[in-house]
């Protein structure tokens, strides 16, 4: 894939040529295009312009920031972009192989909490192995547009057929382990079988190794690596930047979408119990919405808005929404703001419903702005800018 800037005052020639072109859509990757439109945004607490910064991606799945002020960009389908901030991208070369079917592709990407020292960036994808697949963690470098030094550190065990439910987001704890999620692949009791690390979250040292701290280490009946169980489909998790908790959301069934306060050790319900019901029969799932010794979520939505990235809003641009919560909507197509009162939901708004699509991501720049990245075949990237 070539990805350039669009020029401005494009020849009739070169038009037509681009025109002739786009009938080979469906062989040839999307080009990412610069800033092209923005608007304004009234909503409760703060006024915003929302910046169309890029487009043409297909599925963008994550971003993160980089020192230098770039961002590393995701896509489903098995490819990472460089976007400087002049708007110009780049494609960046070295990725393993990765298995683009259904669900799974490459997915979230991280920099380590050390990055300056080590320059190790951490990223989740999907993998062909033993006759099925599965979600797998690896660390590379770096350098110039492509990646170096790359490490395998993980491969959930074990690998199957289904295509969906790979998870996978990642976050760093506050002594620097690393936690990331893997959805129970479309065969739900899979989360409750201790040997199985699908539906669950799980948390290693930096090297892959297993933390001797970790909840089930000792227990020969529980898999080392397993920080929690009973997740459905987790597509949502950070940390607080104050308090240190891990937040995370998950994919319910037919309604029951969560959200949770993750803590070591904990059983989430899933399939035990569901705020959802059953897709096909309209019944409740295993117990019902509670089962002994499960842990229930703060908050729930049902009809499912299908939550995906999130992150606290702690900056200086939107004063009014200090401590918020912020997490894209795929379903329902919008940016959900919550406020925060402890561990308690007290409030929720709906930002841009309708209006840019499914958002698959959601982080904090170090502008101070908020950066959305849109889950389509002509995905994009888009910034909140505060308007005086």
């Amino acid at each position: 894939m070539n990805v350039a800037r669009v020029p401005r005052g494009t020849t009739k020639i070169l038009l037509i040529v681009v025109l002739a072109m786009s009938a080979m859509v469906l062989c040839a990757a999307p080009t990412v295009s610069q800033e092209t439109s923005s608007r304004i945004v009234d909503s409760e607490l703060e006024r915003f312009r929302l910046v169309e910064v890029t487009r043409g991606l297909s599925h963008p799945w994550s971003l993160v920031f980089l020192p230098d002020g770039s961002a590393l960009i995701t896509e489903r389908p098995g490819r990472l972009h460089r976007l400087r901030p002049d708007g110009s991208a780049e494609q960046i070369s070295g990725l393993p192989s990765i298995a683009a079917v259904g669900q799974g592709g490459l997915l979230d990407v991280a920099l380590d909490p050390e990055y300056g020292q080590n320059g190790w960036i951490y990223m989740t994808y999907a993998v062909a192995y033993d006759g099925g697949y599965g979600t797998v963690l690896g660390r590379a470098r770096l350098s110039g547009s492509r990646l170096t030094d790359f490490e395998e550190l993980f491969r959930m065990q074990p690998a199957s057929g289904g295509r969906v439910h790979f998870g996978s987001r990642i976050a760093f704890l506050p002594d620097k382990t690393v936690v990331f999620s893997i959805g129970d692949r479309g065969a739900m009791n899979r989360a409750q079988d201790r040997q199985d690390h699908a539906g669950a979250l799980l948390r290693l040292n930096r090297d892959g190794s297993v933390p001797h701290d970790n909840p089930f280490v000792g227990d020969p009946g529980t898999r080392d690596e397993l920080y929690t169980l009973g997740n459905r489909n987790p597509q949502g998790l950070t940390l607080h930047p104050e308090t240190g908790v891990l937040w995370q959301t998950e994919h319910g069934p037919r309604g029951g979408d969560e959200l949770n306060i993750i803590e070591p050790g904990n059983n989430y319900g899933w399939p035990e119990m569901s705020q959802g019901v059953d897709y096909r029969t309209g019944q409740p799932i295993g117990q019902g919405t509670s089962a002994p010794g499960m842990t229930q979520p703060i908050e729930h939505w049902s009809p499912a808005i299908a939550p995906s990235g999130m992150v606290f809003y702690f900056g200086e641009q939107f004063p009014g929404w200090e401590g918020n919560l912020f997490i894209g909507s795929l379903v329902d197509t919008h940016l959900l703001r919550l406020e925060i009162d402890g561990q308690r939901v007290v409030h929720q708004e709906r930002l841009l419903d309708g209006t840019i699509g499914r958002i698959r991501d959601v982080r904090l720049g170090p502008d101070g702005q908020l950066w959305l990245l849109t889950d389509a075949s002509n995905g994009g990237v888009y910034r909140l800018e505060a308007v005086e």
